[in-house]
């Protein structure tokens, strides 16, 4: 199927011809190894665990290509991602794609090729898909669900519960850079060369940090929409604890802190999409930070802050001043459409 001057055409979406063709000579050969190559109605798979993880998640982001990736590479990362922080070795993923009638199909191959690409790094297989086609306006180019499954071998439960007073809080990476990378993009900013995105799979990261100390992780969070400050309330309320974080030890990049103060938004609350905040036994967590600086994309890794006995204020900051601030909820998104 040549995408030489083509666009979606409605009956690209209708379940016969044009669908087959679009699914059979585009979508299936472009993914290549990463697909399973059978076109039933539902996959069925070789779990070799008792104990699997689920998840989903839908990807919207605007401008759909930007500097170091675009939504295909988004959405296999951000669905990896999310099997990785419950522990489970990610395997499998269905594909979902909402196209707008005349989304151009060399667009298209470019996406698909990215998720062949992300999905091959990842060592996940896409098992199952769907492609809809809707009219001229009712979308935004492209929209991408994705259903993760994954497989936990290990006995080693994580989660909110298991988040105590003495724990220390790390994170994994830069805080802020995909979110000020795409709206540098949308708006002709000119920060996007020197604040690439953090967009990458980080199964490997997890699982090398599982193996090197089992027992030690308690909890893992992906730091996406909302930041870090959405991650730090969601756990202490879900664990009954209060945090406590030191603004001068969060990895933030003196241009993105720039960035950030000229466009009025808070780092604390800005998305990432290949940064981790981890939850570890307090007295272990220099060697654990240690460990994940020699993973790819852990290189920037703190220890930001630590676990606290439930206080008046859920998340607390320690200023540059010496005062404490607290690191409210936030109820709004400050830059919609970013992941």
């Amino acid at each position: 199927m040549s995408a030489t001057g083509k666009l979606i055409e409605l009956d690209h979406g209708t379940g016969g011809g044009m669908s087959q063709e679009l699914i059979g000579e585009l979508i299936a050969p472009r993914l290549g190894e990463v697909h399973h190559g059978r076109m039933e109605d539902s996959a069925v798979l070789g779990i070799e665990s008792s104990r699997i993880a689920v998840t989903t998640d839908s990807f919207v982001v605007d401008p759909i290509f930007f500097g170091n990736g675009d939504i295909g590479k988004l959405a296999v990362c951000g669905t990896v991602n999310d099997l990785a922080v419950s522990g489970a070795m990610p395997r499998f993923l269905t594909l979902a794609l909402v196209l707008e009638e005349g989304f151009p199909i060399a667009d298209l191959e470019r996406i698909l090729d990215s998720v062949r690409e992300a999905a091959s790094v990842a060592e996940v297989t896409i098992v199952a898909g769907d492609t809809k086609v809707v009219r001229g306006g009712e979308i935004d180019k492209i929209f991408i669900n994705t259903t993760g499954i994954g497989e936990l071998h290990r006995d080693h439960e994580l989660g909110m519960a298991h988040v105590t007073p003495g724990d220390a809080v790390i994170v994994t990476s830069w805080l802020g850079n995909h979110s000020i990378h795409i709206l540098s993009i949308r708006e002709g900013l000119g920060f996007e060369e020197r604040i690439p995105s953090d967009c990458a799979p980080l199964d490997g990261l997890v699982w090398n940090l599982l193996e090197e100390h089992p027992e030690l992780v308690h909890c893992m969070r992906d730091v996406t929409r909302g930041g870090l400050g959405t991650v730090l309330n969601e756990v202490a309320d879900g664990a009954g604890v209060s945090v406590a974080i030191d603004h001068e030890r969060l990895p933030i990049q003196r241009e993105t802190a720039m960035a950030a103060d000229m466009l009025g938004v808070n780092p604390l609350y800005l998305a990432n999409e290949g940064c981790l905040c981890l939850f570890v036994d307090g007295d272990a967590a220099a060697e654990i930070v240690e460990t994940v600086r020699l993973q790819p994309h852990g290189h920037a890794a703190e220890i930001v802050g630590s676990v606290v006995e439930r206080r008046e204020s859920a998340v607390s900051m320690r200023q540059s001043d010496g005062t404490e601030a607290t690191v409210e909820v936030l109820y709004g998104a400050e830059l919609p459409r970013l992941c």
